[in-house]
């Protein structure tokens, strides 16, 4: 059987359809996967053995130049691509407009979520079979349930499995020796609100190192490098990792004791790899998109508006949308937490 899925972004919602791939793998063992994804991703659903080829999407620069993309012939190229094999079943496990966007341009039919289930709502229209799930559940649980039903079985009554192979994930170069007991410091997020403060990152690094960890802090663009450099100032024993490919990052955080991490795509990777982590939340709800699996720990600050889902902190104290909520997670409270992980292995 050969199915494709279309689900584009973003890091962690990708990791969160990996389950499902494991699920369907066991029902039937002849099973393949291509994926259509953005080619910031890529790397990701490759990590499952049952994907065999990816196809890029680069939404992002089609959105801000259509014209170009047309006549450069990106835009045409990937419908090609797009269209290019025949498939058992296509699925869209993504269900927004963009994805909706992209199952239109796949010829023939699109299983995808109805308008009960679909968050954004007008997505429902670009599918020809519609599946109902509960959306009031946990992502990889959803994911598990789409694909389940396009794919005419019942979700396994097992635990989720990822169910990846990382050996072709290779350490980076790096100008610095990695000491035999470091922790990855996931300190960045798409969201203001996601955001511990700096001033408690470095505070943070000032413990473990203190401790006798060296901190690795990756970033995924210039501005995170330049605050990772900012926490990483406090210590001779802290890095801040130049952007690296997701496979690089991915073989770092394998080798590391634990894992204190933001809301935000890498904190799923430790899910991935069952590699002890805390992340802290504030502003989301760890219901619907929590990490997910062993050894995954949650910090959650608590506050009565939270979670608000809002990208910037709405509350009058709050300083240059310095989000409230996670300013007043305490230093102290995640150094013990992080202290109990590392003593527990």
């Amino acid at each position: 059987m050969r199915v494709l899925i279309i689900k584009l972004t973003s890091m962690g919602d990708l990791m969160h359809a990996l389950p499902a791939l494991t699920d369907a793998a066991t029902v039937y063992p002849d099973i393949e996967f291509d994926w259509v994804v953005d080619k910031a991703f890529s790397a990701v659903p490759l990590w499952h053995p049952r994907v065999k080829n990816v196809i890029t999407t680069s939404h992002r620069s089609w959105r801000n130049s259509w014209f170009g993309s047309l006549r450069n012939g990106e835009l045409g190229g990937f419908y090609k691509d797009l269209n290019a094999n025949d498939y058992d079943v296509v699925v869209d496990m993504q269900n927004n407009l963009k994805s909706a966007l992209v199952s239109l341009l796949r010829k023939g039919p699109v299983y995808g979520l109805d308008k009960y289930s679909c968050r954004e709502k007008p997505a429902h229209l670009a599918y020809k079979h519609p599946i109902n799930v509960n959306p009031n559940q946990h992502a990889v649980e959803r994911m598990r349930q789409i694909l389940a039903q396009a794919l005419g079985y019942t979700v396994p009554d097992t635990k989720a499995d990822y169910g990846v192979t990382l050996a072709h994930c290779d350490l980076p170069k790096l100008d610095f020796r990695l000491a035999d007991r470091y922790l990855m410091l996931v300190h960045n997020a798409s969201w203001q609100t996601k955001l511990w403060p700096v001033k408690h990152w470095q505070s943070l690094v000032l413990k473990a190192a203190e401790a006798g960890y060296q901190l690795l802090l990756p970033c995924g663009n210039e501005e995170e490098y330049q605050r990772a450099r900012q926490i990483a100032s406090v210590s001779d024993n802290a890095y801040a990792l130049p952007r690296l490919p997701l496979d690089n990052v991915l073989a770092l955080m394998q080798g590391a004791q634990a894992v204190l991490c933001s809301d935000t795509g890498l904190a799923h990777m430790a899910a991935v790899l069952g590699k002890p982590a805390i992340t802290i939340y504030g502003s989301t709800d760890t219901h619907l998109i929590g990490t997910y699996g062993d050894k995954q720990q949650h910090l959650i600050t608590g506050m009565s508006c939270s979670p608000c889902y809002k990208r910037r902190c709405p509350l009058p104290e709050a300083v240059d949308g310095e989000p409230v909520c996670m300013a007043g997670m305490e230093v102290d409270q995640v150094w013990h937490r992080l202290q109990s992980v590392l003593q527990a292995q």
